[in-house]
């Protein structure tokens, strides 16, 4: 019996070491691990907000570590959706991405939320929004009113929960870890706990 004891002890000790060390390395280990989309690949999901100006600050250095990530690295975004107003802004992203012009707009949504102080609520406004930057209303609308941004905006809520995302921006590598700001202590250390993990798990 006290031999039980004695191992169970040690296996709780392992496991809190092993979580302490994780965290003091910039990230936590997801229990259990979360099935990715692209099995042949590294995959990273970030999770952000167009009003988070965490999120706003994060993003320039973002983009630009996207641009050189290697083949073998699937990189995708996910509106967070917590509340009616992240869902309203989470929809223009996935009305964007439907329509093929997410680089053409996301930094553009954030300097208009963030900076311009538009709300960008309703989906006239979105509207207005899209057609300044080359798409058609109609098109927008109908990108709007979709079953496929529908089934996004339904799902996002749910993978959040998966992943057990409290707060933005946050970073998933491979399914397995999660990194953020205060895990890592800067928007510049995620960046660098991300190339590890990635460079880690390319590895296996």
């Amino acid at each position: 019996m006290l031999k039980k004891i004695a191992q169970a002890s040690l296996l709780t000790l392992l496991l809190f070491c092993a979580t302490a060390q994780a965290e003091s390395a910039g990230y936590e280990t997801l229990s259990p691990a979360q099935p990715t989309q692209h099995p042949d690949k590294v995959e990273v999901i970030e999770f952000f907000w167009y009003g988070c100006p965490h999120c706003y600050a994060f993003e320039p250095e973002l983009a630009a570590w996207v641009k050189k990530l290697p083949k073998n690295v699937e990189f995708i975004r996910i509106p967070a959706v917590f509340s009616e107003l992240w869902g309203k802004h989470a929809k223009a992203y996935y009305v964007a991405e439907s329509l093929g012009v997410v680089d053409k707009v996301h930094a553009d949504l954030f300097d208009a939320i963030q900076n311009k102080k538009e709300k960008l609520e309703s989906e006239d406004d979105q509207a207005k929004f899209f057609a300044a930057h080359g798409v058609k209303e109609d098109d927008f609308h109908s990108a709007y009113k979709s079953f496929a941004v529908d089934s996004k905006m339904r799902q996002a809520p749910v993978i959040a929960a998966r992943y057990g995302i409290t707060g933005v921006p946050a970073v998933i590598i491979n399914g397995k870890y999660l990194t953020n700001g205060p895990l890592a202590g800067s928007h510049e250390k995620m960046i660098e706990v991300m190339d590890t993990l990635i460079k880690q798990e390319g590895a296996k």
